[in-house]
């Protein structure tokens, strides 16, 4: 201890270049071993020169030749920067009309009403290929509302009828027909004739249908409907001189609605 308190005051008192002396002489070599093969050699960069996005030349399929890292390519190949698009006009001018993206063209129901409005006339082939089902099912509502204002719930009956009705006319007609029968074009064939049977419940709102001018109206009402639904399927199917053997089975069928409205 006696030693290393002298020692420390002996350094201390030597002048510079004993101090170098006493000390260790130790070479730091900053240089890289020769053992690993090969020379590092650094690249230098200009600060102020323009750098350009590196370019892959590997770009997977689908997404054109421009470099798949590329930020200023988009993801089909193009460059979407610096283009600016032009929209012309409104959006909503390219839209189509509300009623034609519901399957409703309302020439073709007032087509199909004059029809069946006038049942000596013959029909166009045309109405029965539109298998139409607005019209229909606004005459089984409108159908459906003249007998609840008459005191009389009948939609269960009403919808239950049809259905069963126009699955057993498509049966029918199938079995008679050489053409290709639809049940969509049945059923719309059959709901248009419904027509008067619509107007005989509005005349039963207004007075009542169970005396003698009221049997002749139903007995009108189901004629008319008859012959508009016979002569439209012997028209579209090209069933000639069979309308007879079709207007029996629409007879039978609007006959159930009208004995729903008298009763």
């Amino acid at each position: 201890m006696a030693n290393y308190g002298n020692d420390q005051q002996n350094y201390w008192n030597m002048p510079p270049p004993q101090q170098q002396q006493s000390t260790t002489n130790q070479d730091f070599n900053f240089e890289m071993p020769d053992q690993f093969g090969q020379q590092l050699n650094f690249q230098t960069f200009d600060v102020n020169a323009t750098t350009s996005p590196p370019n892959i030349d590997y770009a997977p399929s689908g997404y054109g030749n421009q470099a798949y890292l590329d930020p200023m390519a988009s993801a089909y190949g193009q460059s979407d920067l610096g283009q600016q698009k032009s929209y012309t006009g409104n959006e909503f001018d390219d839209e189509p009309p509300l009623l034609e993206e519901l399957g409703i063209n309302p020439q073709h129901i007032l087509k199909k009403t004059l029809s069946v409005l006038n049942p000596f006339r013959t029909p166009e082939r045309e109405i029965f290929d539109d298998t139409d089902l607005a019209g229909p099912l606004v005459f089984c509502m409108a159908f459906g509302c003249f007998l609840l204002l008459s005191g009389k719930v009948t939609f269960s009956y009403i919808y239950g009828i049809g259905v069963l009705g126009c699955l057993a006319f498509y049966s029918l007609l199938t079995l008679m027909a050489s053409a290709t029968v639809t049940l969509g074009a049945v059923i719309s064939v059959l709901g248009y004739c419904l027509l008067p049977m619509v107007i005989l419940s509005g005349i039963n709102v207004l007075i009542t249908i169970q005396g003698m001018v009221g049997t002749t109206l139903t007995g009108l009402s189901i004629l008319w409907c008859a012959i508009s639904a016979s002569k439209l399927f012997t028209t579209a199917l090209s069933m000639d001189h069979q309308q007879v053997l079709i207007a029996y089975p629409c007879t039978l069928f609007y006959g159930v609605f009208a004995l729903i409205t008298i009763f």
